[in-house]
């Protein structure tokens, strides 16, 4: 009993401070806006200054060379770190960090105040511009290469201020409908243990003229239910004394949200972009597989007498072409590299997805049972963390660090997203399917994992096998 009293109190002591924090976040503004507007001159610096510097053609240490200090802080610490982030603390880099969350949301403040044309709201734009921006990342070398970032980087820093100067009224707009990230943090966002809870016993108790949130990325607050379009950035904590930010389940949202919570195109981003056309752009340049479809088509080509595709005068901005550094990317380099990564998230993506409909057919559902294909998340996330981590890696063996743990994190962070995501799905499976006989449920819980097996098992290949 007291143990159990023990526990009360602890639980109550860290809402009551994550409470404070949430308070703490909403009266001090001019400290949240301080660190924003670092973070963006930081930003700017490291994104145009390496650009119009001469490549290095000799070993450097990346703590040396700007170039390589740029492209390690940005492709191995900034965006691995601020997935897993996402993961454990919502979306607090789009509230407190996020360089282009500041500058549209600046923008807009001093802008036409239009409103949000119709086709913006569409909700298939995170999908599109997720796996536009991959695949052309892809082409271009941008984890290597500072043009390419600042092409990628900066153009998507252009495109937010100027959305955010022609349309809303001092929110963020390009935040809310048209960043490439925002599907995957609204995605991963859901498993992250703190939120901003709103009680509605609370809210329907306060005076009904009390003002309206400044809600940046323009959530009902009232009817908010999970993480994922909240920022984290603290605005809204006390309002109505009914929301505050509190400790939850990571699994809370995924296994109690309502089915309006779930969308088509959420599961589309999930499997056939996360999972399908990320997993191909990580692995393609170490997979043996595209070397000797290289070489075959190649070879093809040159009985025939064309040859056109081995040609390698692309401009930089269309295919990588960085012929100091013996760089360069043919026709059919580019060809391949769209073709093998189109198959990749054609092979997984559609595994997936009919691994879900096989469980809603075995388990008496007519309709595609969305909600399960959220049981994919912690897969999903760890996925692209171990992904995007790769270049961390690689930067820091170069600099001869003992990374010889590496190997065994890898592993055991495959089977912490097998294991999770496979509780998850049979969680998800009981809540949607109670009344299904036990074979049939079991049955359809291992079509999912299959599924998921597919995914783990082309990390296995790459890490442990090429």
């Amino acid at each position: 009993m007291n143990e159990q009293v023990a526990v009360f109190c602890s639980d109550a002591s860290a809402r009551t401070r994550l409470q404070a924090l949430g308070d703490w976040m909403r009266d001090h503004r001019g400290a949240i806006q301080a660190i924003q507007w670092t973070v963006v001159g930081f930003y700017l610096v490291l994104l145009i200054w390496p650009a119009f510097l001469p490549l290095p053609k000799e070993y450097a240490h990346f703590y040396e060379n700007l170039v390589l200090f740029a492209q390690f802080v940005f492709w191995g610490i900034w965006w691995p770190f601020v997935m897993l982030a996402t993961m454990l603390m919502g979306r607090v880099w789009c509230g407190v960090f996020c360089p282009e969350g500041a500058l549209t949301e600046w923008a807009s403040r001093r802008g036409r105040g239009g409103s949000i044309p119709r086709w913006m709201r569409w909700g298939g734009w995170p999908f599109v511009a997720f796996v536009l921006t991959t695949v052309y990342g892809q082409l271009i070398s941008v984890y290597e290469y500072p043009k390419a970032a600042l092409l990628i980087l900066g153009g998507s820093t252009v495109a937010a201020m100027l959305v955010g100067f022609f349309y809303g009224k001092g929110k963020r707009v390009w935040c809310r409908y048209l960043c490439p990230a925002n599907g995957v943090f609204a995605l991963l966002s859901r498993l992250a243990p703190v939120h901003f809870r709103v009680d509605r016993a609370r809210w329907r108790q306060a005076p009904h003229r009390t003002p309206a949130v400044d809600c940046a990325p323009l959530i009902n607050v009232r009817d908010m239910t999970g993480n994922g379009a909240c920022h984290m950035c603290g605005r809204c904590s006390g309002h109505r004394d009914a929301v505050a930010l509190t400790v939850r389940s990571p699994n809370e949202e995924i296994l109690r949200g309502s089915e309006k919570e779930f969308s088509a195109w959420e599961a589309a981003l999930l499997f056939f972009g996360l999972l399908g056309v990320a997993t191909g752009a990580f692995q393609w340049s170490a997979s043996p597989w595209f070397v000797q479809l290289k070489q075959a088509a190649a070879e093809w080509l040159i009985e025939r007498d064309i040859y056109w595709p081995l040609g390698d005068g692309a401009p930089w901005w269309l295919l990588t072409h960085y012929p100091e550094t013996n760089d360069v990317f043919t026709w059919l380099d580019g060809a391949l590299i769209l073709f093998y990564i189109g198959a990749s998230a054609l092979l997984i993506g559609s595994a997936l997805m009919l691994s879900v409909r096989v469980a809603g057919w075995l388990t008496g559902q007519r309709a595609m049972p969305w909600r399960l294909a959220y049981g994919f998340v912690p897969l999903g996330g760890i996925s692209i963390f171990l992904g995007l981590s790769a270049l961390t890696v690689s930067m820091l063996k170069a600099e001869r660090m003992d990374l010889a743990w590496v190997s065994d994190l890898r592993a055991a962070l495959l089977a912490v997203a097998l294991l999770w995501s496979g509780h998850l799905l049979w969680r998800l499976i009981g809540a949607e399917a109670a009344a299904a006989p036990l074979p049939r449920r079991v049955t359809a819980w291992l079509s999912l994992m299959a599924a998921a097996g597919l995914v783990v098992g082309s990390w296995i290949e790459m890490f442990f096998l090429w």
